[in-house]
């Protein structure tokens, strides 16, 4: 038995950590998931700056994804969706409609400019093998965009959820300027779906939002929805206005579906009810308002991390400047490579040291020849020549050599040199070099990019203030009939949104919805009281007990119940002698004569006994047998 509990326990760390780290959890450094991370490099390897089929990318992605075409699919589609990495062309659905993408053969897809500008360079790109080591594939991508707070992320995995919103694309890059500048930032989300939004609570990652449709009043009768919340589809909308109208918290005569390339939802409004007030309605029962709560989860390290969005920003923003500064180094090194070969060609050239080696019989003394002819010219030169240097200069064609002009080459080596100070002097500054890189993807895709939702306060709608009203309930006592349907000269007006409580001189008691016609109780069985289940109306009242009729006081307040279920405020050998629910109520108790003895009302003022649970027992009044109650009068 122990075995196999062992082996249940290391098979599911190894299946959790699986899911967490390859499936569900998006990496920080590069804010994708890897099937995100396999699709972008298969596009980056196929780009021809010609569209793809996405059937076509999927097959090719499956050489480093193990689940399938499926999820791949639909992960291109979303990634698509999103509207920054990848050029589309064909149906690739509307995450505003809830409408579908087309079959995988029917759409193309590309790499965006944007991503070819950002996202790739093998020279920084760590690979390791995939699933099958047939092939290799990245272990995260250079991204030079902090995309996982640009795109955003949700993913679920064993024990843990991540829901991160996604941000503004120029907000980003200025707080990542402000960064490297030292000014303070504040980064908001931003929704490709528009709408209003409150962001008083979001805390930096770690709270919520709260999030409205904008809907337009076009005249008092007609409301039209142009911008929807994020999370929401026009058709889980439209279905959250349809059950709302269904239950009674709205009232509507007609709602029309117009959205084409922009969302137009128009709902038309019967007699009696207008637009301006019909708005708070929609916001406080329908998904015209949606709080969502983010929850920043990522991999880090190869261990999920919880932080906030301002600390994801400020490491991107050290990922990028060391990127940046590889790139610079990678650049100076292949210029200072550049400008060594051609000073070498020049110098074998124009001195003709070639002659040196004309007579000169075997391969090794044309090689010692060569090297001791060059060192004269060392100190020209960046570092000293190697044999594969060498071997560079010794396969240089006849023709090339006859035909070698000595300006043009020396013009070359000074453009070379030009180029190779201003890296050096970047690299001596690389955070101004970093802030130019940002305000050149600003400029240059910035305007693309606008932001869509709009930032406002939203105050809190009081949904029992917008929806309470009076109903008119009657009661007929002589047929037992209760309900709002019913036309008797005895009513009892209470709100829409409470319960109607009923209590029986039996001893019990039960919470019912508001009925528009039901029985309720018999003439064994008569009601004592009848009103709203507040929770906060006290009850008084007098009851004596079976075997010797003492009098009892007892006061309490129904603050639980359960609808339609039958409970107890007496025991049911106690009987119910006087009931009131109306405050410091005065009684006179009249006792039965007993001989020799002098029989004295008893005045008692109800409120004297102490309000307890509604179970609890009462406190005696008199050790005498109780033979009537009777009110008395102000």
């Amino acid at each position: 038995m122990d075995d196999v509990k062992q082996v249940f326990k290391e098979n599911f760390l190894r299946y959790a950590s699986y899911v967490i780290l390859e499936r569900a959890i998006p990496n920080i450094i590069d804010g994708l998931k890897p099937v995100q991370r396999r699709i972008l490099w298969t596009l980056f390897q196929m780009d021809d700056g010609k569209l793809h089929k996405v059937a076509n990318v999927a097959g090719q992605t499956m050489a480093l994804h193990p689940h399938g075409d499926a999820p791949i699919i639909d992960a291109l589609v979303n990634l698509a969706n999103k509207e920054y990495l990848l050029d589309m062309q064909g149906n690739f659905g509307n995450p505003l409609t809830g409408d579908p993408a087309a079959a995988a053969r029917y759409i193309e897809t590309r790499l965006g400019s944007l991503a070819k500008e950002t996202l790739f360079n093998p020279h920084l790109t760590p690979v390791t093998p995939s699933y099958d080591g047939r092939a290799q594939e990245p272990i995260t991508l250079p991204a030079k965009l902090p995309l996982l707070l640009l795109q955003g992320a949700e993913g679920i995995a064993v024990g843990m959820a991540t829901k991160i919103l996604p941000h503004n694309f120029s907000e980003l890059l200025r707080a990542q300027i402000a960064i490297l500048e030292g000014k303070p930032f504040r980064i908001l989300p931003d929704f490709l779906s528009g709408g209003l939004m409150d962001p008083s609570d979001y805390n930096g990652g770690r709270g919520k939002i709260k999030l409205r449709a904008k809907i337009n009043i076009i005249d008092e009768k007609t409301l039209v929805i142009t911008e929807i919340c994020h999370g929401t589809t026009t058709e889980s909308l439209i279905r959250s206005i349809d059950e709302a109208a269904k239950k009674g918290k709205i009232k509507i005569e007609a709602i029309n579906d117009y959205t084409a390339e922009k969302i137009e939802i128009e709902i038309k409004l019967p007699r009696g009810q207008y637009a301006n007030k019909t708005i708070d309605h929609l916001y406080a029962f329908t998904d015209c308002e949606v709080a969502i709560t983010s929850q920043v989860v990522v991999i880090k390290d190869q261990h999920p991390w919880e932080g906030g969005v301002e600390e994801i920003l400020a490491f991107h923003t050290e990922l990028l400047k060391g990127y940046l500064k590889k790139e610079l180094e990678i650049e100076e090194a292949a210029l200072l490579e550049k400008i060594f070969e051609k000073t070498l060609e020049e110098i074998f050239i124009e001195n003709r040291l070639y002659k040196h080696i004309e007579n000169v019989e075997t391969y090794e003394k044309i090689h010692s020849t060569l090297e001791k002819v060059l060192h004269p010219f060392h100190k020209q030169l960046s570092r000293i020549p190697t044999k594969e240097d060498r071997e560079g200069l010794l396969s240089i064609p006849i023709r090339r050599i006859s035909r070698f002009d000595i300006e043009k080459n020396r013009k070359e080596i000074a453009s070379l040199q030009e180029r190779l100070l201003e890296i050096q002097k970047e690299l001596k500054n690389i955070k101004k070099f970093t802030i130019r890189y940002l305000e050149n993807l600003l400029k240059k895709y910035g305007s693309l990019f606008p932001r869509r939702t709009e930032i406002q306060e939203i105050e809190e709608i009081d949904k029992r203030a917008i929806s309470e009203k009076q109903i008119k309930i009657c009661y007929d006592s002589a047929s037992g009939y209760l309900g709002t349907k019913l036309s008797t000269p005895y009513a009892l007006e209470i709100s829409n949104l409470e319960k109607v409580l009923l209590m029986y001189a039996d001893g019990t008691y039960q919470v019912i919805p508001i009925p528009e016609k039901q029985f309720i109780h018999t003439k064994d069985c008569p009601l004592c009281w009848i009103g709203a289940a507040d929770k906060k109306t006290v009850f008084s009242l007098i009851y004596t007990e079976k075997k010797n009729k003492y009098p009892h006081a007892k006061r309490f307040i129904i603050k639980q119940f359960i609808l339609e279920k039958e409970y107890r405020f007496l025991d049911v050998d106690q009987n119910l002698e006087f009931f009131t629910a109306e405050s410091e109520e005065v009684v006179q108790l009249e006792f039965k004569p007993q001989p020799r003895h002098k029989n004295t009302p008893l005045e008692y003022a109800l409120d004297t006994a102490l309000v307890k649970g509604v179970s609890a027992k009462g406190v005696r009044i008199a050790n005498k047998e109780l033979k009537m109650v009777t009110r008395m009068e102000e």
